[in-house]
């Protein structure tokens, strides 16, 4: 049995991809009514296959082959506090992408420490909810340090449409899948603000450069940037409308209000990797700016004239 925790759309997208290949899946909801009720999830409008459980019962997690924990990165750290006892002992694969604003880690190491006898891994990449709950085919990368592991997490997990590459870098494929939303953000804003496509190209490129600079001074291998969880979904999260983090920039970049109760894990995100590149004495202008713009210290104008009059430099 594969366990998913949380019942949001990509958690959701998740169970019903596993279901429809075969596998028992248990979904773990915080509000459990309504959807088993239902079978239908709001977030997709979608029916939920009868091979998904629906609960929030805890005991239903233990003997799961894995549990994936689909629940924002900002709150893994509480929802891993608060289960602990009924998550002790199983893999666990974390399906969030972005840095604990407390804590400046990542997803993995946010497991390692809250539970560091588990096996931790992190599923990222290219990938929309709505195409996987669909069944249009979807690349993502599967990172844990334990190959063994690893390869039975990618047996157990991948279906007819859902191909799963595997890693042992984590730390490259958690900063990939984080970074590129600052980075979705700040495309947003430029096409929002109508500065154009050529604009929005030369963010995307030396945005990547700085999610490089990072992910290298931290450990992670430069080719893991290169592969999905890097350059692959930085290019779908930049150009489509259907990424919150490039509508989130589309919104600030006009000047619109926005929703604050659609999570957006870029702008978070944003102050945690501006943090982290000040204590490593990196220069990360694209994510300091973005962290600006978000925390509204700084208005689109005066952003984009921070970063044109930069010194020039080598490529």
């Amino acid at each position: 049995m594969i366990a998913i925790m949380g019942a949001g759309a990509f958690g959701t997208a998740l169970a019903i991809a596993l279901a429809r290949d075969g596998r028992d899946v248990t979904l773990w909801a915080r509000d459990v009514g309504t959807l088993a009720r239902t079978r239908r999830s709001t977030k997709l409008d979608v029916e939920i296959p009868k091979g998904v459980t629906i609960t929030d019962d805890n005991a239903t997690l233990k003997g799961a082959r894995a549990v994936l924990l689909a629940v924002p990165a900002q709150t893994l750290r509480g929802v891993l506090e608060t289960h602990a006892d009924a998550l002790r002992g199983l893999p666990l694969v974390a399906c969030c992408k972005g840095i604990d604003l407390e804590t400046l880690t990542g997803p993995v190491d946010t497991i390692r420490k809250a539970l560091p006898d588990n096996q931790a891994a992190i599923l990222t990449g290219p990938s929309f909810a709505d195409d996987i709950a669909r069944g249009l085919p979807t690349a993502l990368t599967l990172a844990c340090a334990d190959d063994p592991v690893g390869e039975t997490l990618q047996l157990a997990l991948s279906t007819a449409t859902l191909r799963l590459y595997r890693t042992t870098d984590t730390v490259g494929a958690e900063l990939g899948g984080a970074l590129k939303n600052v980075i979705a953000i700040a495309c947003g804003v430029t096409i929002g603000a109508g500065l154009g496509d050529s604009a929005r190209a030369a963010l995307m490129t030396r945005g990547f450069a700085e999610m490089q600079r990072l992910a290298e001074t931290m450990g992670a291998d430069p080719q893991t940037l290169s592969g999905l969880s890097g350059l692959g979904d930085l290019a779908l999260t930049c150009t489509s409308d259907l990424s919150r983090n490039y509508r989130h920039g589309l919104k600030l970049g006009a000047g619109q209000d926005i929703d604050p109760t659609v999570t957006v894990e870029g702008a978070a995100t944003s102050a945690a990797v501006t943090d982290l590149g000040q204590a490593r004495g990196l220069d990360l202008p694209v994510c300091a700016v973005v962290s600006a713009l978000c925390a509204r210290k700084i208005d689109v104008e005066t952003a984009l004239q921070s970063l044109l009059a930069r010194p020039l430099k080598e490529e």
